[in-house]
């Protein structure tokens, strides 16, 4: 099956590709619109951004003005994501503006799926025990949100156990569809994965290649050994790694090979192989949400 095709059946009800783009410090109109056209050229449907990443105005310019008719396409055919800024965590009246700010830069009356970006406030110390009620008011208003129709599916992203505990204690009948965290085989996350799926939260990988200066996940000996076994690029070996897994992906790229490549993801890694990637040493690379009460 081609990774374009494959969906995930999320706990709100809809569906959501397996596979997206990520826009992370992808910025400038004419770029972001080069890498949306690209993506929608050679299958993608999911697109995936941030209030802080500052060019949902762009996705939404590069979607009106004829991507999406070029490719014969409709709104409801595309899966946006988008996530509440930490500066807005608490507060409802600002997470309401944040979603009116976004779904006018997106150019659309829904979001198919908007996480609560951090589980800490901006404005609040990590150790501080306000950071749990402001989350639950967090919650509460997205809920809310939702059962108006602005938002079809609502989660988190960096939740730990501990904070999706919280969270479940008291989610108003909506539990988080999805669970966005760092994972690639040298940051695991078994336990929160495990988690996740007895919950029904599905999990999303981000920094699926490593964040590193020295990129060192896409030269581990062991990545580079599996992936010529193959004859794939480590990159692609990775992306498979949690595809495989049933884990959501949404690699960033700029280039259009790399954009390509990043789907192209139609290959076995057998069991043999995937036994010697869930071994490799840990190693976190992005922000670590540990320290957040």
């Amino acid at each position: 099956m081609s990774a374009a095709s494959q969906y995930v059946q999320l706990s709100s009800g809809y569906q959501m590709p397996l596979v997206g783009i990520g826009t992370f410090q992808v910025t400038g109109k004419n770029r972001i619109h080069d890498v949306i056209d690209e993506a929608l050229n050679v299958g993608y449907h999911s697109i995936d951004t941030a209030a802080v990443y500052r060019n949902e105005e762009d996705i939404g310019y590069a979607l009106s003005s004829g991507l999406l008719h070029k490719y014969g396409l409709e709104r409801e055919n595309i899966f946006l994501t988008t996530k509440l800024a930490p500066s807005d965590h608490g507060d409802p009246r600002q997470i309401r503006n944040a979603v009116e700010t976004s779904l006018r830069a997106l150019g659309s009356n829904y979001i198919d799926l908007y996480l609560i970006h951090w589980p800490g406030a901006a404005r609040i110390p990590e150790n501080s025990v306000d950071n749990i009620k402001l989350r639950s008011i967090t919650w509460q208003t997205l809920v809310d949100l939702k059962s108006q129709g602005f938002l079809r599916s609502i989660g988190v992203s960096n939740y730990t156990v501990k904070h999706l505990e919280h969270l479940l204690q008291d989610c108003h009948g909506v539990k988080p569809a999805v669970n966005q965290i760092e994972c690639h085989p040298h940051y695991r996350q078994e336990q929160l994965r495990d988690f996740c799926n007895k919950e029904g939260i599905h999990v999303q990988a981000y920094s699926s290649l490593g964040t590193s200066n020295e990129n060192s996940l896409l030269k581990d000996s062991i990545v580079c050994n599996i992936a010529k076994e193959i004859n794939v690029s480590p990159a692609q070996l990775l992306l498979k790694w949690a595809l495989q897994q049933g884990i959501g992906i949404i690699p960033k790229a700029t280039q259009k090979q790399h954009i390509r490549d990043n789907i192209k993801l139609d290959f076995d890694i057998n069991d043999d192989q995937m036994k010697r990637l869930s071994v490799l040493p840990q190693k976190k690379y992005a922000w670590n949400p540990d320290n957040v009460v």
